[in-house]
């Protein structure tokens, strides 16, 4: 089900992971981001779309994970954009003979039979360094960084004050740091400032994942993520309600994630391989 979370901006967000698929008004049709899961969501999206005479004439996705480059042929042909580092991760990935069984392996238990895979992954890759979405509709800034994943980014949607940030700033989930890049705690805390410095101004802000938030939530958000991954930095155990026995329920895993990145940071350390 859709709701309006800023002027001309809507949600639909799953049932598994609390994946929130964006949805922007333009002038001709709408841009999709971070469409959903499962094949069911997806059509049930689109559904909405058609009873509210709105077209998909574009996409986005913000990042490379597998729940945010899916997409379903009920939604239409229209172009699919992403990074130009992310669309290349992708690339490669897909000159695997093997990438089905590879994305298989992660996929949640759920509801792995039910995620339409024919779509997966098919990003155009828009000019290094660009900073906007080319499409018909209201201005889009690219903010890209480098700290979940390659070539992740968040979008300002100007006209609405509306900050869609990716796999960033949830409420459920820890930040989770690309640990095979060279400097994945000082990547992840540019890119906290990087979004704090466009932060002035944003009414609603939405995450890949968890619930959408206003201004006041946002300083919070960024607050608690910096302070989480700078105790990451100081091999400590932060003190925070993700994780341990105030996690949400359904998220107690979430845990397991954080002791995972303890652990891969230890052995960047002290330079033990894996």
């Amino acid at each position: 089900m859709l709701r309006q979370v800023a002027k001309g901006v809507l949600v639909h967000q799953s049932e598994l992971l609390q994946n929130n698929a964006v949805v922007v008004e333009g002038r001709s049709g709408v841009m999709l981001i971070d469409p959903g899961q499962t094949g069911d969501e997806m059509a049930c999206l689109a559904e909405d779309l058609r009873k509210l005479g709105l077209p998909v004439v574009a996409g986005f996705s913000t990042h490379p994970d597998w729940d945010h480059v899916l997409w379903h042929a009920v939604l239409g042909e229209a172009p699919r954009y992403g990074t130009a580092r992310g669309a290349a991760y992708m690339r490669e990935l897909l000159s695997n003979a093997d990438w089905k069984a590879r994305i298989a392996e992660g996929l949640p238990p759920e509801i792995a039979d039910e995620i339409p895979l024919d779509l997966f992954g098919l990003i155009t890759g828009l000019p290094a360094g660009a900073t906007q979405i080319p499409w018909d509709g209201p201005l889009i800034r690219i903010i890209e960084h480098e700290a979940h994943a390659p070539g992740h980014a968040a979008l300002l949607i100007e006209e609405s004050r509306a900050l869609v940030v990716g796999d960033m700033l949830s409420d459920v989930l820890i930040p989770m740091l690309d640990v095979s890049a060279p400097d994945p705690i000082g990547d992840y805390l540019d890119a906290m400032d990087l979004l704090e410095g466009v932060a002035k101004g944003v009414q609603v802000f939405i995450p890949g994942h968890g619930s959408v938030g206003g201004a006041d939530q946002l300083r919070t958000q960024i607050n608690q993520d910096r302070v989480y991954v700078q105790a990451l930095r100081d091999g400590g155990g932060p003190d925070d309600p993700r994780i341990g026995p105030s996690a949400k329920k359904g998220w107690e895993w979430v845990s397991d994630v954080h002791e995972g990145q303890l652990q891969q940071l230890a052995r960047r350390s002290d330079g033990t391989p894996g």
